[in-house]
């Protein structure tokens, strides 16, 4: 990406003298009381340019709630603005964003609407969403322009999700007096130009955007902003029927073809099979560890579609024995429940995609990927509900099905991007990182609800396995069933570990693991292959056992020994015992038994 960061920038005297940089405790969203390094660094580097327009894009769990009210209060208090408009994707980001500003003297109105016609005067300035300003541009337009106002679009890359909302943002807020863009995932998969972004060409004709400050997710985690993310790969059996009527199968993580996998893919995720039950089990066996050492850790479920969702809810239940959060975007009280949620102690929250962005429940630890979305920006969104940290030594577990799409998006989890408009010879993956099956592999599963609806799809069977864990670009485990020692090897570790600590504890159990197949090898060798036994010892035990029985059926008859051993002869055949194979004294064996079981 291309940036404007100081890397060595400390803050001065001027702006942030009274704002130490020190890494902080983590309070409610964005209120933060001290500045983090890269936070102060951002201010800094504002404040000695004022510019109109300003990109910073930090990883989310990063702080760019804080960043963004600790720069609108110095211009406040410079007299430089004295009105501020947030931009929001959601309606609960809104009153999210409304509270954090009043606890940094902000006055916010996030219940403002646009039949309202103005704002009241004992606010500072109003929260609305993109959606919002799209409906009546022009009257967001006399909004900015009723005063100095700084417009704050928080994940900016959404002025790009339609050509009408994109020129709707830019009526309203092209006379604002400053404009500061936010995002944590600057790249889009379409060339959907971004409002008030900059974009330069690069040495191949493309145009990249343009970002003037940058903070990765690599350096908030070496700085121990964000936890480190362990990513949980299962695979496993799959059935369907396609809409010929035909049965196929195919295992998740095979080298199939993209109809495959994107088949194999959705009857994983169906609800009726055993996959997701498997995978839910475990994911809450990895969330009572994670308690262990974070006792009010929480988990959280991404699901398709609202139904999946409330059967994913009902299974959840079942596993741990308490209720489960559902959570659905077109309910009223949706952001309510996100908010009761971040604040009980609640093992589970389901959710149909508006928890993947923005949303912010601190306490999140555990994650189960249970979406057939896969482009960059909503797994990178979704990724970002989980790396939120409070305290060092705090780790993030996702549970991933094995689709090769997310193995490589999991694995360029450091990769920062920028968002090219234009495109080289109809490559879609230009500027992500990602090659051009990947990325036609995501959109057809953007696409995977239609077919679902026109009935040309139906799940059979699915059962699931452990796969292998991804940690900071290196691969550990090897397959295993669901709830054996050898899953619980990896989804058993302590939740609060620092970085190496965790690398190496996961290497330990790599080799416990390993020697532990070596020794199931051997056992299997030496069953299939006995050590040899003298032949004089088998006859001896055959003999043995066949006088003890002789003797038995003796008594029970008052026959001597040596008519019953003649009359086994006569029926089984062969000489006498002295002379007799082990072959021939099993026959006579077997032959007793039968007599003395009717007996």
């Amino acid at each position: 990406m291309s940036t404007a960061t100081p890397s060595g920038a400390q803050p001065g005297t001027s702006a942030a003298e009274h704002l130490s940089p020190s890494f902080p405790e983590r309070a409610a969203w964005g209120t933060a009381s001290k500045l983090r390094a890269w936070q102060a660094e951002a201010l800094e580097q504002y404040l000695a340019d004022l510019p109109r327009d300003f990109l910073a894009a930090a990883t989310p769990g990063a702080g760019k709630t804080t960043f963004a009210l600790r720069l609108a209060a110095e211009l406040r208090s410079r007299r430089i603005i004295d009105r501020i408009t947030v931009v929001a994707p959601t309606d609960h980001l809104k009153r999210q964003w409304a509270d954090a500003a009043a606890r940094a003297g902000i006055r916010l109105d996030p219940g403002f609407r646009n039949a309202h016609g103005s704002i009241a005067r004992h606010f500072h300035g109003v929260a609305v969403t993109y959606a919002q300003v799209a409906m009546r541009p022009a009257l967001h337009r006399e909004l900015t322009l009723s005063g100095r106002t700084l417009v704050i679009l928080d994940e900016v890359h959404h002025g790009g999700d339609a050509l009408s909302w994109g020129d709707a943002i830019r009526e309203a807020f092209e006379p604002a007096t400053k404009r500061l863009s936010l995002t944590g995932t600057p790249f889009r998969s379409d060339t959907a130009p971004i409002p008030f972004v900059q974009y330069e060409q690069d040495a191949h004709g493309v145009r990249l955007s343009q970002t003037d400050y940058a903070y990765g997710y690599g350096r908030a985690l070496a700085d121990g902003v964000v936890r480190p993310v362990l990513f949980m790969v299962y695979a496993g059996h799959m059935r369907w029927r396609t809409k010929a009527g035909d049965e196929m199968e195919a295992r998740l993580g095979e080298d199939n073809t993209k109809d495959i996998t994107s088949s194999a893919w959705r009857t994983a995720l169906e609800p009726t099979g055993e996959w997701i039950p498997a995978v839910l089990a475990a994911a809450d066996r990895r969330l009572t560890e994670v308690r262990h050492g974070i006792p009010d850790a929480g988990g959280l479920v991404i699901a398709t579609d609202q139904t999946v969702a409330r059967a994913y809810a009902k299974t959840l239940e079942e596993i741990c024995g308490e209720p489960v959060t559902v959570v659905l975007s077109d309910e009223k009280e949706a952001s309510a429940r996100i908010e009761e949620f971040s604040e009980n102690t609640r093992r589970w929250m389901v959710a149909v995609r508006m928890v993947s962005e923005g949303v912010d429940v601190p306490r999140l630890a555990v994650g189960v990927y249970a979406t057939s979305s896969s482009t960059p920006l909503f797994f990178a969104q979704a990724i970002g509900r989980f790396v939120r940290a409070r305290r060092r030594g705090e780790t993030a577990s996702v549970f991933l099905p094995n689709v090769p799409i997310l193995m490589a998006l999991a694995s360029q989890m450091e990769l920062e991007r920028d968002h090219a408009l234009d495109r080289r010879g109809g490559d879609e993956a230009e500027g992500d990182g990602l090659d051009d099956s990947l990325l036609e592999s995501a959109n057809r599963e953007e696409r995977a609800s239609e077919e679902l609806e026109l009935g040309t799809w139906q799940a059979i069977e699915s059962d699931a396995s452990f796969d292998r864990v991804m940690y900071d670009g290196t691969e550990f485990g090897t397959l295993a069933e669901p709830g054996s020692d050898e899953e619980f090897d990896f989804i058993g570790i302590p939740g609060l570990l620092e970085p190496e600590q965790v690398s190496e504890l996961l290497r330990h159990r790599q080799a416990r693991q390993s020697r532990r197949a070596g020794e199931r090898r051997k056992h299997v060798v030496e069953e299939e292959h006995p050590e040899p036994v003298a032949l004089y010892r088998t006859l001896k035990e055959q003999r043995a056992l066949l006088n003890s029985l002789v003797g038995l059926w003796a008594r029970h008859t008052g026959e001597a020994h040596s008519l019953v051993h003649a009359e086994l002869r006569r029926v089984c055949g062969g000489p006498a015992v002295a002379q007799a194979t082990v072959t021939q004294l099993q026959s006579r064996i077997e032959l007793l038994r039968k007599r003395l079981g009717r007996n």
